[in-house]
């Protein structure tokens, strides 16, 4: 996985209010831990941040901290909930060799086979262990001509070398299930005629008792 070269900066005001300012100045309040060291209090710069971001489980490149770069994995990640903006990121150090468990996002490639069946995919992630420094960006599934009663398991799943299941080999990926009836046939659903609304029914019954009131 190609690594993503990051500026980072040492953090040294904390709460809120510095949060705040930091990220007016464009910058994203960020935590790296792991390997046993001290927890280490970052800004990122937040358009490069985004950007990066886009990729699956990104390797991060921090350079100029203390110690020289270090790699690091996006760990937790938060966003505003109505804006979408990055608020903070959690940052795990890795190392080149390092084994670690993360979620791979599951990829559909192809068409199943036409007629009544609907594709009903269980998971889009799936939890595997791979080199830190090689994790797949996604583990395609080739649904084409899949019908009816045709499943993928996590067993059937094609890994690269080197990455294993940390799921039981018959979780169910995805099956193709038959659709739901349809809607009833309009004439079954329009049986007979449909009652006046009231205020109709009440106006025409006004009516009848005028005629007759002119009619006395």
């Amino acid at each position: 996985m190609p690594e993503v070269k990051i500026a980072a900066e040492a953090r040294t005001e904390f709460g809120k209010g510095a949060a705040r300012r930091s990220r007016r100045e464009g910058k994203v309040p960020a935590v790296l831990y792991g390997h046993g060291t001290d927890t280490r209090h970052l800004s990122l710069p937040g358009h490069a941040l985004m950007l990066a971001l886009k990729t699956p489980n990104v390797l991060l490149r921090l350079e100029g901290l203390t110690n020289g770069s270090e790699i690091a994995l996006p760990k937790a990640v938060q966003r505003d909930p109505v804006r979408g903006f990055l608020e903070h990121v959690d940052l795990i150090l890795v190392r080149s060799g390092e084994k670690v468990t993360i979620e791979v996002p599951i990829r559909i490639t192809g068409e199943i086979a036409p007629g009544d069946g609907m594709l009903n995919q269980q998971l889009v992630q799936i939890p595997v262990e791979a080199d830190a420094t090689k994790i797949p960006q996604g583990i395609e599934v080739d649904v084409e001509g899949m019908d009816i009663g045709d499943a993928v398991h996590a067993s059937d799943l094609k890994l690269p070398q080197g990455v294993t299941l940390q799921v039981e080999p018959e979780t169910l990926v995805l099956h193709v299930i038959a659709q739901q009836g349809g809607e009833p046939e309009e004439e079954e659903a329009a049986e007979g005629a449909p009652e006046a609304p009231e205020a109709l029914a009440e106006s025409d019954a006004g009516d009848r008792r005028s005629d007759e009131e002119q009619a006395g």
